[in-house]
């Protein structure tokens, strides 16, 4: 079933609108881990040593938000390519490539 000129139309807002929002949480992202040192940024205002277990745990956070920038950044590729796909081939889209049944 091909989807109306509405109904692209829409799925092309709703993505442009996907697409906005990841660059945002990317560039948020990027943002924050520029300000300051990595001590500023995990709230630490003493001068005295790190403890082991806090080290452990900004180590921990670093790799969480290095884990969702990558699945963001890996959204967003597939957000392009689905508008590219909208772009390329409307009467197509919403079709599973491999079966041809309706997505």
């Amino acid at each position: 079933m091909t989807l109306t000129t509405a109904q692209r139309a829409h799925l092309k807002r709703r993505l442009e609108e996907e697409q906005a929002r990841g660059l945002a949480t990317l560039n948020r992202s990027v943002a924050e881990s520029e300000d300051g040192t990595a001590e500023e940024r995990s709230g630490d205002v003493s001068a005295m040593p790190t403890h082991l277990a806090d080290l452990g745990t900004d180590t921990m956070q670093q790799e969480l938000d290095a884990s969702n920038d990558t699945r963001v950044s890996r959204e967003l590729g597939e957000i392009e390519q689905a508008l590219e796909r909208l772009q390329q081939s409307p009467d197509t889209f919403g079709i599973a490539e491999d079966t041809g049944a309706d997505i």
